[in-house]
């Protein structure tokens, strides 16, 4: 009687030992690959993971951060995340070239994407652009940009009549170092580095894409469209989906908190305090009131058609079909 019961108790740690091994109560992974490097830009998500939001969810969440020589697009479609956060013009310029995205929720429902001008370039308004140097971020960052000056009739050859674009780094050193009259900016980022530079907002002159009707949705979260169709891989993301959005809600209600868990996850000591906490104070702006993460339909449809507003270098050259999905939010929401 001794032996069997020693013989059980042996079998019954071996069958929960096996059953952790195999997955049974293993937590699903999930890995985010991130468009730029850890900012408060993606505060939510740090906060989901620090705050136990993707454990209670039975995820085990890898936060992957970007930089300038990573593309998510092709981070997701070599295999290597299940879930990216991309820009919808760079995701569906990617689509249409075949990596199959997908976007399963929208977390900025708000641009942030600015040129910013000093005003000694006498530059007021858009038609005072010909025959100056404008700065444009490219790795799928320029879409928004040529779709702007598509629409303003400039040719960006560098011609008299048009402008000339320098490519720029990310940083704001052209506009310090005067090698541009203009540069890409963020509203929650860049911007401010050129504040911290000793730029005073009077000298100068910024132009928010969404106020020029050229804003299109940034932030968002993309998934490989073909692995959806199965149900148990539709069911994680579903609660990754939902654990983000409690995470960006926590940081939004939070932001100065939201800001030191960013840092806290900052293995390059590169950023700072002071700016994270800016940061994540705009960031907040851009997150919409209601619905934090739903897709409007509206505004997917105004993005696409900037886009294909875009006739000498066209970002997509047909309107997509299945770009994207209300399954995985609403199963979220449930």
């Amino acid at each position: 009687m001794k032996l069997k019961a020693i013989y059980g108790a042996v079998l019954g740690a071996a069958l929960l030992g096996s059953l952790g091994a195999t997955g049974a109560q293993a937590a699903d992974a999930v890995t985010l690959q991130l468009k730029w490097v850890t900012q408060a830009q993606f505060a939510g998500y740090y906060v989901a993971k620090d705050k136990g939001f993707y454990k209670d969810a039975d995820l085990d969440v890898t936060i992957k951060p970007g930089g300038p020589d990573i593309a998510p697009e092709q981070v997701i479609a070599a295999g290597g995340a299940d879930v990216i956060v991309d820009w919808m013009p760079a995701a569906l310029a990617a689509r249409e070239k075949g990596v199959p995205l997908v976007n399963i929720s929208q977390t900025f429902q708000r641009s942030g994407m600015e040129l910013t001008c000093a005003a000694s370039s006498g530059i007021k308004s858009p038609k005072d652009f010909p025959g100056h140097t404008l700065g444009v971020w490219f790795f799928g960052n320029e879409y928004p940009f040529l779709a702007w000056m598509a629409k303003l009739g400039l040719p960006t050859d560098g011609s008299a009549k048009g402008v000339k674009v320098l490519k720029q780094g990310f940083n704001v050193d052209p506009i310090i170092q005067k090698q541009a009259d203009c540069i890409s900016t963020m509203t929650y980022n860049e911007y401010w580095q050129v504040i911290d530079a000793g730029f005073k907002p009077s000298d100068l002159v910024v132009f928010k894409y969404s106020d020029q009707d050229v804003g299109m949705l940034e932030d968002g979260l993309y998934a490989d469209g073909k692995k959806l169709a199965d149900k148990a891989y539709a069911d994680k993301l579903a609660r990754f989906v939902k654990a983000s959005i409690k995470g960006w809600e926590w940081a939004k209600a939070h932001p100065d908190e939201a800001a030191m868990i960013v840092l806290d996850n900052d293995t390059t000591g590169a950023q700072t305090e002071k700016h994270q906490k800016r940061m994540m104070a705009e960031v907040a702006k851009l997150l919409g009131e209601t619905k934090l993460g739903y897709l409007e339909p509206a505004d997917y449809e105004r993005t696409v058609s900037i886009l294909l507003s875009t006739k000498s270098d066209p970002v997509i050259t047909r309107k997509p079909e299945g770009a994207y999905t209300h399954a995985i939010y609403e199963a979220a929401m449930k």
